[in-house]
């Protein structure tokens, strides 16, 4: 297999020759972002072929395709040798993050090829989140667009420093120095709003190879580099290792044996040597490095980005998730934050949902607590909200299950950045940045009191336990509660009714029907369950709670063993039939919106300790059943 050019026969002749030669060169790595069709790909497969690093056999392939294709006439589509899926050459789109190499004389280069269209916005912030430099695309004939402006605002927010303006297809409006300068001012008054204080602003023509690799005699008027050669000249300062503190997020505790027992991660900060005093976080417990231990031997040092196995001189409890960190490191633990956050679900975010949260090699439970505002990322405008939709930015608070280990956002990004996966499809849907943590974290601890739960169920001679009943409007569920309320009475025990209207006109008088108040309707109550329990009592809960995730939330909450989820199974059409209220009705008129059943969802249990059809079994016979359930549990 030959390359394009003789020049770089070497790596066909002799491989080693060339690794050798390559070896100490410094490696950039950098992405293309913008808007749609702004020409990224094709831009990419320019650079490929302009740094002789396609073959013979790729060039030829490349011709027959382009001549398939024919979306560039007689001329090679650069873009066919990036976009590698069969929907990608078929939609002319980018989908997927595509990575490439290629290398010049002098410097390494891995560049992220990432889609424009919003629904991809995903995939744009995956290839950001390890970049050293951003190359903006923009369309000379279109300007400055709002996916422009979103995917600049994210390469700031993910820390990338180095900016370059990329105006394409300069061909398609005759190299005119006055569009291109419009442009450059455009994207300068955006770019000040945001933070961005220098950029690198060049004129090019992906498809013809103007300020390319080579000067475009098309642009006399252009005195700045080329693209190639300003990402070759350009100064990347190395990332920090000594000057900052070490820390090593604990991948898997490696025991081959039962007289070896190291902690194995990858070094997230500092350098690392034997000897040096050490603490675990979150449990700030203290030890000494014993040995730094890889597959070809130990070490007597190891720095940013290596892989290690770590022994300590002591018996220490450390596990995965945990931190292993200098004595002076700034590591903080804490359970609520300040974070920013970018969305990347087609369903909404809706406030007190719970998901789960990778931060490091951590994984916890999170919801989001509020959400502060969201950004508009043209204007920079600050906009009240009560959800996130697909790609939006906001600024939230969020609390996780226990305290973690962390560092802003702007110091680590391993130790600042996490993401958000959905509990039961486990899709990534958000990724976020920890500004800082919130004061009453840290300030606000659980108060233990002498007097314990046992102590209260015990006088009253009962296991706490809450029995959720959930179901349509108009199923049964207080008819139920009410019926199993008075045998339990009748038994001496102690409970308590927590019924969806009744607390809606208290506790909860301040929410809707949304989605969003329809979740904190049901955490809140959760919580009031818990503390019920607490207090030794069996709890009865009848609320409609349409959404699974939030009965799971609320199971998590108490507890297993004292949660029994009730499914009233009742058809809609005998709910409606019941209806006294006269609710469907409305509902189906328009008059009544967010009705569970009719315009508004009702996820039915997947696998409830009780259903109860109510079109067969009378209340007091259901309430029968769950007293069984109760007391057989």
């Amino acid at each position: 297999m030959k390359l394009k050019s003789n020049k770089t026969n070497i790596i066909a002749n002799d491989i080693d020759a060339y690794l050798k030669t390559h070896q100490n060169k410094s490696l950039l790595r950098f992405i293309t972002c913008g808007s749609v069709d702004d020409g990224k790909s094709t831009l990419i497969g320019r650079l490929l072929y302009d740094s002789k690093m396609i073959f013979e056999d790729q060039l030829a392939q490349l011709k027959i395709d382009s001549k398939k294709s024919g979306t560039q006439g007689k001329k090679i589509d650069f873009a066919l040798l990036v976009d590698g899926l069969e929907a990608e050459r078929q939609q002319g789109i980018t989908i997927d993050v595509a990575y490439r190499f290629f290398s010049t004389e002098k410097r390494k280069f891995i560049v992220a090829d990432t889609p424009g269209h919003e629904q991809y916005t995903r995939n744009m912030v995956t290839g950001a989140s390890d970049s050293q430099l951003a190359v903006i695309l923009i369309d000379a004939q279109k300007g400055v667009l709002t996916q422009t402006r979103r995917h600049s605002y994210l390469c700031h927010l993910l820390g990338i420093n180095h900016i370059v303006l990329a105006v394409n297809k300069m061909d398609l409006v005759s190299y005119d120095q006055t569009i291109f300068d419009s442009i450059i001012s455009n994207y300068k008054t955006f770019a000040d709003t945001i933070g961005i204080k220098n950029f690198e602003s060049i004129p090019i023509s992906g498809l013809n190879g103007d300020n390319i690799a080579t000067r475009s005699t098309n642009t006399k008027w252009y005195k700045g580099p080329t693209l190639l050669n300003h990402l070759e000249d350009l100064n990347i300062k190395p990332e920090k290792s000594e000057s900052t503190s070490f820390f090593m997020p604990v991948q898997w505790v490696n025991r081959p044996n039962q007289d070896f027992r190291g902690f194995s991660g990858r070094i997230a900060s500092g350098i690392v040597k034997p000897d040096q005093k050490i603490k675990i976080f979150p449990s700030n417990k203290t030890s000494h490095i014993d040995r730094i231990v890889t597959l070809k031997g130990d070490l007597d040092h190891a720095i940013l980005n290596q892989s290690v196995t770590l022994t300590l001189k002591d018996e220490i409890d450390c596990s995965r998730g945990q931190i292993i960190a200098s004595e002076d490191s700034l590591i903080q633990s804490a359970d609520q934050f300040e974070t920013l956050l970018i969305w990347m679900d087609e369903s909404s975010l809706i406030p007190s949902r719970s998901y789960y949260l990778k931060i490091g090699t951590e994984t916890v439970l999170a919801f989001i607590s509020k959400i502060k505002y969201k950004i508009n990322v043209n204007t920079m405008e600050k906009i009240a909200a009560k959800k996130l939709d697909l790609n939006e930015i906001g600024i939230v608070n969020l609390t996780t299950d226990r305290p973690i280990p962390f560092v802003p956002f702007k110091e680590n990004k391993t130790l600042g950045g996490f993401i958000l996966i959905n509990r039961m499809t486990n899709a990534t849907v958000a990724g976020g940045m920890i500004n800082f943590s919130l004061n009453r974290a840290s300030n606000i601890q659980w108060q233990k009191m002498d007097v314990t739960r046992e102590n209260r169920a015990k006088l009253k001679n009962q296991k706490p336990v809450v029995v959720w009943m959930t179901g349509l409007s108009g199923s049964g569920k207080s008819t139920i509660a009410n019926a199993l309320e008075k045998k339990l009475l009748q038994m001496n025990h102690h409970t308590f009714i927590l019924d969806g209207d009744n607390i809606r006109l208290g506790l909860n008088k301040d929410l809707g029907f949304t989605d969003a108040d329809r979740v904190e309707n049901i955490r809140r109550v959760g919580q009031v369950a818990k503390l019920m329990t607490d207090a030794g009592l069996i709890v009865i809960v009848a609320f409609i709670s349409p959404f699974q995730s939030d009965r799971d939330l609320v199971r998590q909450m108490i507890g297993k063993k004292e949660f029994i989820e009730v499914f009233i199974d009742t058809p809609l059409s005998v709910a409606e039939d019941r209806d006294v209220k006269g609710l469907y009705a409305k509902a189906r008129s328009g008059k009544l919106k967010n009705f569970t059943g009719i315009d508004s969802p009702y996820e039915a249990p997947e696998d409830p300790e009780i259903r109860i059809d109510t079109t067969t079994l009378p209340a007091d016979e259901a309430a029968d059943k769950i007293i069984s359930m109760i007391f057989d549990n």
